[in-house]
């Protein structure tokens, strides 16, 4: 299982173009084969920051959800929106549990 934490701080006058792109990416991304969650949401503390949390069956289907049109066109706007640095971690899984 693949989990990935991705976390952008835009530019405070960019924070709606880039929530409205993001939008378009969660109904594709959850659609992807091997998907089995994808969220995106603002941090509390900071409403120009988003964090996508993704979890995949394989790195394959990491790589299918990062091939779909409307993750590219994400892709393309971050330079203009950005306010830094992009912080992204790929989190190899070999067991998980419910919690609680």
């Amino acid at each position: 299982m693949i989990v990935v934490r991705f976390k952008v701080k835009c530019k405070p006058d960019k924070a709606d173009e880039l929530r409205t792109a993001l939008q378009s990416v969660v109904g594709p991304s959850r659609k992807v084969q091997g998907a089995m969650h994808f969220d995106i949401g603002r941090d509390i503390t900071d409403p120009n920051s988003f964090i996508a949390t993704e979890v995949f069956t394989e790195r394959a289907a990491l790589e299918r959800q990062e091939a779909l049109a409307e993750v590219q066109k994400v892709i393309a706007l971050l330079p203009n929106v950005l306010a830094g640095d992009p912080e992204a971690t790929i989190y190899n899984v070999s067991s998980s549990e419910p919690w609680g």
